[in-house]
């Protein structure tokens, strides 16, 4: 999930357009498939622009600065540096990694604007309550009109991908990943779309001031101009007209029927909802929850009452320094409603809601470290009963043992760090990646002079409820300044024995990453297009590379949707990816992670004893005589002599677990040594 909309907003704030939303019941209209046509990505300027342009243009590139002291940038050797541009026949590179299928985005999520001052610019601008843009930048214009259509994050289920949008939904028939098609469109606009579900509800985070409860399309009317500040005076950020049908915070579907879906509920939020989180309570089988992080402005009390944006010196009960919970009832989801606030930012010592500060943040100058009043991103592990919050200027740890009011036990802060953005652990919840989105997406942060802690991922170690850092780990291939790069959405591969992630880096790509040794993370695999446009700094590339069931699935910002297969290499087997491929989930929301478990198949030992090959963990005749035995057993079909023959290897592989070099290899003889001692057919 992404910070997009917060960049919208900043630029809200210098064009006088500014975020805004709504509660209600309404059924939505559902579009039967279309194909798509070609069209330009979201374009923002490739150079600086003039002043004083350039005060009010927050998507103008930064021109490169010499690398800090002590810092190294990415490699400019790698392949990927240098591919050739396009939209659709860009240049393309691989390594452990298959493209399989693309499908473009349809129609009705297209905009063919190649000029900002083209009628559907200026009307998907007054639709967004842009009525005054004699001050904004045209470039800038494009650029917001675009975005009003750009692909967000995905949710899994069964043989269905649900893909978020600016504009809506579409859901998508992945029962043949390489033949993937779209099975119908929902137009719901409001930006920025992410999308989860659970059995029959699909829920939808809304944030930007055109959503409607009805989920129509014609916004609402633009904004007045606004009056120029007196003299010495600032420009003030202006909140929207109040509007009673405008709506921001989480739309619930029902999708009985997957090609007709239905709103059934739609809850209201102060803040909008740019990202949520589905929990599942492992005690309570009659409600779900839904965390709201809201990282826009605070809408007026005219439009939903109790809300403040207020310091809270000046009122405790401010919208800002907390998140939501949505109590979402299985039988009864047009009962959803907000039924608690927690206050995750609050010093325990002194009760100040304020009491995380970002300590300061890399590459901002003179600017004053800011207070932590929001989550962009929360992954909840109920199997564990922790969530990791990235929260703009922290990265958090809750307990959720009691969803409804989790509560921080830890927080933690990085120099090196500019916007807490996501977070993932790893499947022992010995780990946390969190990622830092600096330049909002919209920026290129993958250049030679970008240093390589920076717009990367942090990974800490997490023992007794403490977060403690590790390392970095950062795209390695050096991308250009027409890129929009920078660290973004993942997800664990479920390979047995490691550590591995794969993660979206924008055009940047998807790379690959084992983080087993949390100390020393490294690419394994990766997959990457040129940039869009050669000249122009254009917004596209991956928000999301996801795992599900076997395969790997991109959400191109500007194109569609991406598939891919790994491939074997010197850094992953065959018997790895197979291994991988014998976990199968029903349902997949990110950032609700769920355990994974591996069956005891022989293919599961092949794995382990492949990775206990690549590490030396044992000796080569050891490791030639599980092969030998684990390959017999199978073509015996599982012949009780040649079973017993495996059972009869598992003691020695107990007893060398206990003198193993590393924790990893310890865990991998063990793991082997269980399956050999009850191998499942």
């Amino acid at each position: 999930m992404n910070q997009v909309t917060n960049v919208a907003y900043r630029l809200a704030v210098v064009a006088t357009f500014v975020l805004c939303s709504g509660v209600s019941l309404i059924q939505a209209q559902a579009q039967a498939p279309v194909q798509a046509t070609p069209a330009p990505a979201v374009q923002a300027p490739a150079e600086a622009a003039k002043a004083p342009e350039a005060e009010e243009n927050p998507f103008a590139p930064q021109p490169a600065q010499p690398l800090p002291a002590g810092m190294t940038g990415s490699d400019t050797n790698d392949p990927r540096f240098a591919l050739k541009a396009g939209l659709y026949d860009a240049g393309e590179v691989a390594s452990g990694m298959k493209h399989v299928a693309f499908v473009k985005k349809p129609d009705a999520f297209q905009i063919t604007a190649t000029s900002p001052d083209d009628p559907q610019v200026q009307k998907t601008l007054g639709q967004l309550g842009i009525g005054d843009t004699s001050k904004m930048p045209k470039p800038i214009q494009l650029v917001i009109a675009q975005l009003a259509f750009a692909n967000s994050d995905f949710a899994f289920q069964g043989n269905h991908l649900f893909q978020g949008n600016f504009y809506g939904i579409n859901i998508y028939d992945i029962s043949d990943p390489a033949k993937t098609a779209l099975l119908t469109s929902l137009v719901c606009p409001g930006g920025q779309g992410d999308v989860s579900v659970y059995k029959n509800l699909l829920f939808m985070s809304v944030e930007m001031p055109n959503g409607r409860l009805d989920c129509g399309a014609q916004g609402f009317p633009p904004e007045p101009p606004q009056p120029p500040p007196a003299p010495g005076e600032k420009r003030q950020r202006r909140i929207p007209t109040a509007q009673q049908d405008r709506f921001r915070g989480v739309r619930i579907f029902d999708i009985s029927e997957i090609r007709n879906p239905k709103q059934v509920a739609a809850v209201q939020t102060c803040r909008g909802s740019h990202t949520h989180t589905l929990v599942v309570d492992p005690n309570d089988k009659d409600n779900v929850y839904i965390y709201v992080s809201g990282t826009s402005f605070v809408r007026q009390p005219e439009e939903l009452a109790g809300c403040s944006g207020e310091t809270p010196d000046k009122d405790p009960n401010t919208a800002l320094f907390r998140i939501e919970v949505i109590k979402v009832p299985l039988a009864a989801p047009q009962e959803a409603k907000v039924v608690s606030s927690p206050r995750v930012f609050i010093d325990p010592r002194t009760g100040a809601l304020n009491g995380l500060n970002n300590g300061g943040s890399h590459d901002k100058g003179a600017e004053k470290p800011a207070d932590t009043n929001q989550c962009h991103d929360i992954t909840v592990y109920s199997a564990i009963g922790l969530a990791a919050g990235a929260c703009s200027g922290n990265g958090i740890l809750l307990d959720i043992k009691d969803p409804v009011h989790p509560k921080r036990v830890d927080a933690v802060n990085d120099p090196n760090y500019s916007y807490w953005h996501s977070a993932s652990f790893s499947n022992d919840g010995s780990k946390v990646v969190y990622t830092d989105e600096w330049g909002g997406g919209l920026g290129a942060r993958c250049r030679p002079t970008d240093p390589n802690k920076w717009g990367a991922d942090a990974i800490f170690n997490l023992k007794d409820d403490k977060l403690s850092l590790a390392s970095y780990y950062k795209l390695p291939a050096a991308q250009g300044d027409t890129e929009n790069c920078v660290a973004h959405n993942g997800s664990l591969v479920p390979v047995p024995g490691r550590d591995i992630e794969v993660q979206a880096w924008y055009q940047g790509g998807i790379s690959v990453m084992d983080f087993t040794d949390a100390a020393h993370p490294y690419e394994i695999a990766y997959f990457d297009r040129g940039p869009i446009d050669p000249k122009t700094l254009v917004l596209g590339g991956d928000w999301s590379a996801y795992w599900y069931n076997g395969s790997i699935y991109g959400s191109e910002i500007s194109r569609g949707l991406d598939v891919y297969e790994l491939t074997p290499t010197k850094f992953l087997t065959q018997n790895e990816i197979d291994a991988a491929k014998t976990v199968k989930v029903s349902e997949l929301n990110v950032q609700n992670q769920q355990k994974i478990e591996w069956p005891a198949q022989l293919v599961v030992a092949k794995a382990y004893v492949d990775q206990l090959a690549r590490s030396q963990a044992l000796p080569a005749k050891r490791i030639t005589a599980l092969q030998k035995a684990i390959s017999s057993a199978e073509k015996s079909h599982m012949n009780d002599k040649k079973v017993a023959k495996l059972k009869g290897m598992a003691p020695s592989l107990d007893a060398s677990a206990t003198t193993a070099k590393t924790p990893a290899d310890s865990k991998r003889l063990t793991a082997l040594a269980g399956i050999l001692k009850n191998p499942a057919a």
